[in-house]
This record gives structure tokens, sequence and C-alpha cells, in this order.
């Protein structure tokens, strides 16, 4: 794949799967706005990557930010390609335990952010004829206990992706998103696990995933960079499980 002349503006890339794909995408010579909220976790991705990505910092559930970073990304390299909405948190909690301020904090990250950023992107990426991918989860697919807001919030992407691929595709606009297994990243962590809390949770997942192992951040972004690519131009409205097996799995 050559993604030269291509810009990608990934949102979360300063660590993790954002981070990944960045790599991956520099690596293919896409043009990169790279969003977060540590500039300088931003600023030590993008020395990773060829190409001096642009760094954007702001947060995106603030809108005055979620519009300066679309608008500051356009001005700098005067179209969008690809949107990635890879940003997300998660909380822990129970329907018995989990507040409406938990509750409104992650949607306001996971899916409201998302819808916002994806309307002010629709008119440049129906231009360019691009596309979006979404980062959703496993959680969108399957249900899990502990984790009630989280999960409502992905299915939420699922849904989402599924209907603006319906009222894009005609102007030539794609829409998909990858749903991760557990993945090696810090998102647990900054969700309040301790280290010996996540070691156990990563050992449980060789039984809770068909392959036997947790997922790399680099095999997620590769998915997103399919997904992205021209390799995927008759995919649209997608939600593609990046999870080792684990969507497919059922207790026994």
């Amino acid at each position: 794949m050559n993604l030269a002349g291509k810009v990608v503006l990934i949102t979360g890339a300063s660590s993790g799967i954002g981070a990944a794909a960045a790599l991956k995408f520099s690596q293919l010579g896409a043009s990169l706005a790279l969003s977060g909220r540590k500039v300088d976790n931003l600023n030590d991705v993008a020395k990773q990557c060829s190409g001096a990505p642009f760094v954007v910092a702001g947060d995106i559930t603030k809108e005055a930010d979620t519009e300066r970073i679309l608008k500051a990304t356009i001005e700098k390299y005067g179209k969008l390609d690809v949107l990635v909405n890879n940003a997300g948190i998660i909380e822990t909690g129970t329907i018995e335990t989990t507040s409406l301020e938990q509750f409104d904090r992650v949607m306001n990250t996971n899916i409201r952010s998302v819808y916002h950023l994806t309307m002010l992107a629709v008119p440049h990426l129906i231009e360019s004829k691009g596309n979006v991918v979404n980062v959703s989860s496993v959680n969108g697919i399957r249900s899990f206990p502990g984790v009630l807001a989280y999960n409502i919030s992905k299915i939420s992407v699922d849904q989402f992706t599924r209907c603006v691929a319906l009222e894009l595709a005609a102007k030539g606009v794609r829409v998909n998103c990858v749903n991760p297994g557990v993945t090696v990243t810090n998102l647990h962590k900054r969700g309040g696990m301790d280290e010996q809390t996540y070691a156990k949770f990563l050992e449980h997942s060789k039984n809770t995933h068909a392959m036997g192992r947790p997922g790399q951040a680099s095999e997620v972004a590769d998915a997103i960079v399919f997904l992205a690519s021209d390799a995927s131009s008759f995919i649209t409205g997608a939600s593609l499980p990046v999870d080792g097996g684990r969507h497919a799995m059922c207790p026994r």
C-alpha cells in the first residue's frame, strides 16, 4: 500500500493504538495530523514518524478544541483524506456503581466527540472522496459486566459507523470501524487498574481469546491502515474484529 499524498488526522495519537497507527501511516507516506491532550507525548510520537507530522494538541470533549483541531489540519494541508477517531477512555462500574458523571465522561469522550469531529470533517471528506475509521472495541460486539458505560459507548460507535456509512456512501465516503480485543496499551491502567491487576488481566486474556494471547497495538494499526486505504475500496459500514477470535467465543 502507498498512501503518499493522503492527509490523515488521528485523535488519541499520543500513545497506544493511535501512536501505532501514526507510525504505520507515516511508513506508507501519508501526511499526518496528530491530536491528543499531552503535547509532549505527541511530539515524541511525531519524532518516531517520517514526514514531520503536524501536531495539534487539544481535548476533543471540548467543542472549541475539536473545531480548532479540524480547522488547523485543513489550514496546514488544505484537505483531509482520512479521519481516524481513536481517542477513548474506559471506566469500570455497573448500573449500581456508575455515576452519571462517569457515564457522561465516557460517553462524551468515546462517542459525542466522534460525532462532533466527524460532522465537521464530512464536507472535506466528501470533497476528497475520503473515509473514516473509528476505533470501537470487542465490547461493541459482545456484552461484558463491570464496564457498563464503556460497553454502551462502544456499541454506539458501531451503530454510528453503520449509519453514517449508509448516509455517505452515495457521496463517495466510506466509514468503517475496528473492534480490538484486549490490546497491550495503557488504556486499562489509565482507567484505574494497578500493575498487579493489569498483569492478571493480560494473563487471563490467554483464555478469553481464541488465539491465546492479547493483541498488540501494531496489529490493530494494520487493520486501521487497511480500512483507510484503497485496498478496502469496496468496504463500508463494517465492524472489523481485531481480537484474536474473542468475539466468536462463548463460555463453556
